[in-house]
């Protein structure tokens, strides 16, 4: 059985405080997802919510379509853009923490990436975008370490 998977991120500025959402549905199966960053990128956001989505998948070999209204997401798996970031050891790439991640649980599943239009009254990506900005907006937000510590792991913000 296939499971469908809608994801977004938000960024509240851009860097700013950030969440994602995601929806997993699969016959009667409903579950939502979402976390909310003090200091993170839309992009990175975007990411995360797939990056979490295919982690709570709990079979291997899962055949899943995943939905994102980000380019970024999809067009680096469809072009196959992130293959190639990685044979070079995502030198000048963004975010090759989450790519890293992302590649460890990508290869654990059959996942088609389908590219929508965000805010165009799709309701699936809809919730996944009132999902995402909650999560910015909350009180209770993580620290997104690969974000907000550099290379040297040295603390580029202070504490709150």
């Amino acid at each position: 059985m296939e499971i469908q998977i809608y994801t977004d991120g938000s960024s509240l500025g851009n860097p700013g405080p950030g969440g994602y959402g995601a929806v997993l549905m699969s016959g009667k199966f409903y579950k939502e997802l979402s976390e909310g960053f003090r200091l993170t990128t839309n992009n990175r956001m975007e990411l995360m919510a797939a990056i979490v989505a295919l982690e709570t998948l709990k079979k291997k070999g899962s055949k899943v379509r995943l939905f994102s209204d980000s380019k970024y997401v999809v067009d680096a798996i469809n072009k196959k853009w992130l293959f190639n970031w990685e044979k070079k050891g995502f030198k000048g790439k963004k975010n090759p923490d989450l790519w890293k991640r992302f590649l460890a649980i990508y290869s654990d599943h059959q996942v088609e990436f389908v590219w929508v239009k965000g805010h165009a009254g799709n309701p699936m990506n809809e919730k996944c975008d009132t999902l995402a900005v909650r999560a910015a907006n909350a009180s209770n937000l993580l620290i997104d370490k690969g974000y907000e510590v550099d290379n040297d792991n040295k603390n580029l913000f202070s504490k709150p």
